[in-house]
């Protein structure tokens, strides 16, 4: 006869195989605690089905599928967002375009801005938020992944977001915006780290772009000027050797106030450019 752990027993056995820190998350998200509940309960039993889930859990945590994924939410920035395979894993190195992109805010009724490859909407819906002055337009190829980012448009509860589907501004002609962020596929097809840790799990379609990782930057920086008011700013996150070339694209296409910002590694991670008509 099987015989249900306690809170304790079911932490220890479950160090045996994962980290502690991913085993105590799994079990909080079982039981719908916080971690002082774990502490302060520690002798509490578990039921048989709480125990065969947290095995369950444990089991699929061993062979790397992504905490993110296993309890269906990520925190980023300040709110905490609904993810599924069907969209990456928010990152906090891509919580320096927002920083960035909210210190270019203006408190401006009209201001537009415009997240391309959205996801779950992680980058839009943290702007729209901490800004609820200015409108936001955030658009994806993938149908699976707008559904995601229009359940956390409810979760979060914005109400000056517009989620559609595009394929990059495929669906946006004439559309304007005084500002367009992106973090967008940059990895190399053939990167090893592909086959690590939880880029294993988390959507090709999201992470990987032609050989060199940089075709939809490409795309992006060559189309973003017919989208963006005088004036206006492209940023976007990129791979942590790709800084030199996203700029050079930029000052190609004829963006000026080039710029590449490191993240807290000290790895520059976000370039971006003013769109300025003189200079295109």
């Amino acid at each position: 006869m099987h015989v249900a752990p306690t809170i304790a027993e079911a932490l220890q056995r479950a160090c045996q195989e994962i980290d502690h820190i991913d085993a105590r998350i799994l079990l909080q998200d079982i039981l719908n605690v916080n971690h002082a509940f774990l502490l302060t309960h520690s002798s509490q039993v578990l039921s048989s089905a709480q125990d065969r889930i947290f095995c369950q859990l444990v089991a699929r945590r061993v062979n790397g599928e992504p905490i993110a994924y296993l309890i269906g939410e990520c925190d980023f920035y300040d709110l905490t967002f609904i993810v599924t395979p069907d969209v990456l894993i928010p990152r906090p190195e891509t919580e320096l375009l927002v920083e960035l992109a909210l210190k270019r805010i203006s408190a401006n009724n009209n201001y537009r801005v415009l997240d391309l490859g959205t996801g779950c909407g992680a980058i839009a819906l943290t702007l729209a938020k901490h800004c609820p002055q200015i409108n936001v337009v955030a658009v994806d190829f993938s149908v699976a992944a707008i559904s995601v980012a229009r359940k956390n448009v409810g979760n979060i509860q914005v109400n000056n977001v517009c989620i559609a589907t595009s394929n990059w501004f495929s669906e946006l002609s004439g559309e304007k915006f005084d500002l367009i962020v992106s973090n967008p596929p940059y990895v190399g097809e053939n990167d090893p780290h592909l086959k690590q840790g939880d880029l294993r799990f988390e959507p090709k379609m999201a992470l990987t772009a032609d050989t060199d990782g940089l075709a939809c930057i490409r795309n992006i920086v060559a189309a973003a000027s017919g989208h963006l008011v005088i004036g206006g700013w492209l940023m976007l996150e990129h791979g942590y050797d790709q800084a030199s070339a996203c700029r050079g694209l930029l000052e190609a296409a004829g963006f000026t106030e080039t710029f590449s910002h490191p993240d807290l590694a000290g790895i520059m991670r976000v370039s971006g450019g003013q769109y300025n008509s003189s200079s295109l």
